[in-house]
Formats: structure tokens, C-alpha cells, sequence
């Protein structure tokens, strides 16, 4: 019996690779070439299922280029790559990897908070530039962390664990904001008070977001949200691209509107807005918040896990909500 066909379509763990090869036939992108629509839907016609990376996207056009597919899986927690609908409608399969990644990316949030309020790559830039010649006061001078309110908006998985460092860390009031509240003893937890998104705004003095991309959350922190928070508020973005609009943040960065940002995540990555590189008051990470080799390991071998499960038992591990169930 023939094996399934499969596509990786970038480059991942060798080790990885080479366990989906005991089970499939692997074509696999050791090139790490970043292939356009026309050229992956080109690799994926012949395919029973793809492992990717999150940066292909999976919508009707691809899908009605390629009748084998049957499962896509995600090398990430996020899914904005996949056109549930198309998928559902096509029969297709889409998984995600959920859980493995969310302490690690919530140490990376939170870093970035640090980073941000303490001002430390506008302070190393400084450094390395041979400009610092004598101790002031006031010398990068930020803002506490400790003590401070906490906002985060969005509070899954990666949010709740974002304010349980915040509460239980650095003794920081958390407000949260959310499609939905959680339950009481959830909220307990992570020491954290539900509040609406304008309060929110107005009273967080670090706010980090950490909600979903989709139709709805895009540029769900724009100029008008901006203008509601603090003038000494920072604001951090590890969620995705597109939910600020990255114009309007680097104008109020631009004119100390609000203190600093931090971002891991941005609109149509890996450009970046080149107003954000023109201020010196912001923290910018390319899109590196899930990346140490052990979490990336597991998300790698979880992505490979739905597609063995798949195949081998019908059902995949962690499916995406609305894609296809079965085989």
C-alpha cells in the first residue's frame, strides 16, 4: 500500500522530518524557500496532507488547486493562515498546537513588557554608539513594572499566563478584557478583574495583547484606542500582525502620545512599517516570542503527531474549530 504524500513546506527539526518519513512520503523544503500562492498550490496538488508554518495560506483558490489534501497542520497556535470555511466546505482537516507554547511565549510577553518599560533598547543603543560619558538622574529613566496595572486583552491561555506573572510575580493589579469573561475561579488565579475595553485603555499602564487574529480584532488598537490610553502607558503586541495598525502606532510613538511599545508581531511581516524604525521608543522582535528550541521541538512534533493520527487512526490531535473532524 502506497504511503500518504506529504508536504512540509519549510524548513523544520531533521529529526522531525525523518519520523514523518517512517509513515509518508515527504516532500520536504529544506531550502526554507518562502513559496508564493501559485508555487505552493503547485507542490500541494499532488499531496494527501501539508505540515506548515503558519505563513501559507490555505483559502479556496489552493484548496481547489489540490482535490487529495485532506489535513493541513499548523506549526503554530494561531490559524489566521486557514480559511476555515473553504476548508469545511473542501472536507479538509486544519490543526494547530495549542498548549506546548504558552509559558514560553507568556515569558517572552513579558520580557517584552520589561524591555519596554525600562527602556532597554533605546539604553543599548546608546551604549553601543559610545555616547555614554557620565552617570544623570534621569538617564533612561522608564517606568516601573511592579506595582503597576497590567492590561491584557485577550485572555486565553497565553493571557492568563501573562497576568499570573503580573500578579504573582511582580504584585500587579491585572485588568483584563475578553469576547467572554472567565469563570470566577479562573479569575482568582490569575488575580485579575474583568473590565471593559475602554477601561482598559484608560487605566492600564502596560497593556499587552494577546487575542486572535481575525476580521473582527483588525486594527482593534488603532489611533483612536491609542488616544485613550495613558501618555506614560506602554503597549506590547505579541499576538499578530494587523490587530494594531501599525501607522497609527508609530505616529503616537512618534509624538510621545503613548511612552513605548514593544512587538513581536506586525502588518504584513517580515516588512515592517518604516515608521516604527524611525522611533527610538520601541522594542522590535521579529516574530521570535515561541522560540526556544524545546518549545519549537514541540510544536514541530505536534504538528507531525495530527498528521500520523490522522492517517493512521482518523482523527487529528488538536483540530482547528470548524475544518473537517475526520477521515
Amino acid at each position: 500500500m502506497n504511503k500518504p504524500r506529504i508536504l512540509v513546506a519549510r524548513r523544520i527539526f531533521p529529526e522531525v522530518v525523518e519520523r514523518l518519513r517512517t509513515h509518508f512520503e515527504v516532500q520536504s523544503n529544506d531550502e526554507d524557500v518562502a513559496w508564493g500562492a501559485a508555487e505552493l498550490a503547485e507542490r500541494l496538488a499532488d499531496k494527501d496532507g501539508a505540515l506548515t508554518t503558519g505563513s501559507q495560506r490555505i483559502d479556496a483558490q489552493l484548496l481547489a488547486a489540490c482535490p487529495r489534501l485532506k489535513i493541513v497542520a499548523n506549526m503554530a497556535v494561531g490559524y489566521n493562515n486557514f480559511d476555515v470555511d473553504a476548508m469545511s466546505e473542501a472536507g479538509v482537516v486544519g490543526t494547530n498546537t495549542p498548549d506546548v507554547l504558552t509559558e514560553t511565549t507568556a515569558d517572552f510577553g513579558f520580557a517584552l513588557v520589561l524591555a519596554t518599560a525600562r527602556r532597554m533598547t533605546e539604553a543599548e543603543h546608546y551604549l553601543r554608539a559610545g555616547r555614554w560619558q557620565h552617570w544623570s538622574y534621569d538617564m533612561f529613566a522608564g517606568a516601573e513594572v511592579h506595582g503597576s496595572t497590567l492590561g491584557i486583552l485577550g485572555m486565553g491561555r497565553i493571557g492568563q499566563a501573562i497576568a499570573r506573572r503580573g500578579a504573582h510575580g511582580f504584585g500587579m493589579r491585572v485588568l483584563y478584557h475578553n469576547r467572554s469573561r472567565l469563570a470566577p475561579e479562573v479569575e482568582a488565579e490569575c488575580r485579575a478583574a474583568y473590565v471593559s475595553k475602554e477601561d482598559l485603555l484608560a487605566q492600564a499602564d502596560h497593556l499587552v495583547l494577546v487575542l486572535p487574529y481575525t476580521a473582527e480584532s483588525h486594527h482593534a488598537i488603532g489611533a483612536a484606542e491609542l488616544a485613550r490610553m495613558k501618555p506614560t502607558a506602554t503597549l506590547v503586541n505579541i499576538a499578530r500582525g494587523g490587530i494594531v495598525d501599525d501607522a497609527a502606532l508609530a505616529r503616537a510613538l512618534k509624538e510621545r502620545r503613548i511612552a513605548a511599545a514593544g512587538l513581536d508581531v506586525f502588518e504584513g511581516e517580515p516588512s515592517v512599517h518604516p515608521g516604527l524604525l524611525e522611533v527610538p521608543n520601541v522594542v522590535l522582535t521579529p516574530h521570535i516570542a515561541s522560540a526556544t528550541v524545546a518549545t519549537r521541538l514541540a510544536m514541530a512534533s505536534l504538528a507531525a503527531d495530527n498528521l500520523i493520527a490522522f492517517f493512521k487512526e482518523g482523527r487529528a490531535l488538536t483540530p482547528v474549530p470548524g475544518t473537517a473532524a475526520t477521515t
